[in-house]
């Protein structure tokens, strides 16, 4: 039986320094054009934002590693749904440039020129958060931060933002645009979840919380570790299982499974509702991403929305993930 998602009163969050309030899930949409086909996309982004959504992440390069495409199908797929259902005004559309296999880099060209890509098959006028998905650090900042400065002038892009980028590098670009009165990152995409705390906290987290920045994390739920549908001798019929599978082989995986599980347990939700939760009350963390291939999927991610952890309950997790 399919659990109904119904409409909640989530709160929406501010997002950083932007004038954007966010559902506290963004919805990723790696997975439209992949293992969710045009169908299955559609009735996904129909059910998230039925019960509350309005932050969609997509990426001008998602999903061109499948085999047959060429990359950009998931802002194609997003595009097409935004046209037939009319709703563009009420959703949050950030995407991403640098890695399309045509728009390869950060260069001042090449950022326009994704850009212009990215809203031709998005079927709209403006990009609300506008993502440099991997950086370069062989382009100046001057040339990256001058480039999407001239983006938002020119009304193609609301704000824009940066993931994976070295704390360095954030931090240069950030006085270019205070110093310039250019436009400044609003957000970070970091990768970070109960399993992956190494690469975000510390010094990149220092900064984005001094900064303003909002973080929104991708591989909220580590490919999908974190659902707890991978246990020891399970075999999972997905695309990403040998991401997923990696961590059961280690000890944070098994005690953050054990912990979730108690907790989980505790408030009669699903693992994956927990995982997010964490997450979600983690410093500096807006909304964390996570993606869904079937409408099966939606309500345990959703359910961040509606989830308090206690002081303690986060705790155990933390302890459990050290």
């Amino acid at each position: 039986m399919v659990r109904v998602l119904k409409p909640g009163m989530t709160s929406l969050r501010k997002l950083g320094s932007s004038d954007l309030e966010v559902f506290p899930l963004a919805l990723g949409g790696n997975v439209f054009g992949w293992t969710a086909d045009e169908e299955a996309s559609f009735a996904v982004l129909d059910a998230y934002t039925a019960a509350g959504g309005n932050f969609v992440d997509t990426a001008d390069s998602y999903s061109s590693w499948a085999q047959g495409n060429s990359g950009g199908e998931s802002e194609t797929i997003i595009g097409r749904w935004l046209k037939a259902r009319g709703n563009r005004s009420d959703v949050v559309i950030a995407t991403k440039v640098s890695q399309h296999p045509e728009f390869q880099g950060l260069t001042a060209a090449n950022i326009k020129a994704a850009a212009d890509a990215s809203l031709r098959r998005l079927g709209t006028d403006h990009i609300d958060l506008y993502y440099t998905h991997f950086d370069k650090p062989e382009v100046p900042v001057e040339e990256i931060i001058g480039a999407l400065d001239e983006l938002v002038r020119a009304g193609k892009v609301r704000h824009i933002a940066a993931s994976n980028i070295s704390p360095e590098r954030l931090r240069a670009s950030l006085d270019l645009s205070d110093r310039e009165g250019l436009a400044r990152y609003v957000a970070l995409q970091p990768h970070y979840n109960l399993v992956s705390r190494d690469t975000y906290e510390g010094a990149l987290q220092d900064l984005a919380e001094r900064a303003g920045l909002a973080a929104v994390p991708y591989y909220a739920l580590a490919s999908g570790f974190l659902t707890g549908k991978y246990r020891p001798g399970t075999d999972v019929d997905s695309a990403r299982a040998a991401g997923a599978g990696k961590h059961l082989g280690t000890e944070r995986g098994r005690k953050v499974l054990t912990a979730l599980d108690e907790i989980a347990e505790t408030h009669g939700v699903p693992v994956a509702t927990v995982a997010l939760a964490w997450l979600a009350a983690r410093p500096t963390v807006t909304a964390p991403i996570a993606s869904a291939r079937t409408v099966e999927q939606l309500p345990a991610l959703m359910g961040v929305g509606e989830l308090s952890l206690t002081e303690a309950e986060v705790e155990r997790l933390t302890e459990a993930s050290d």
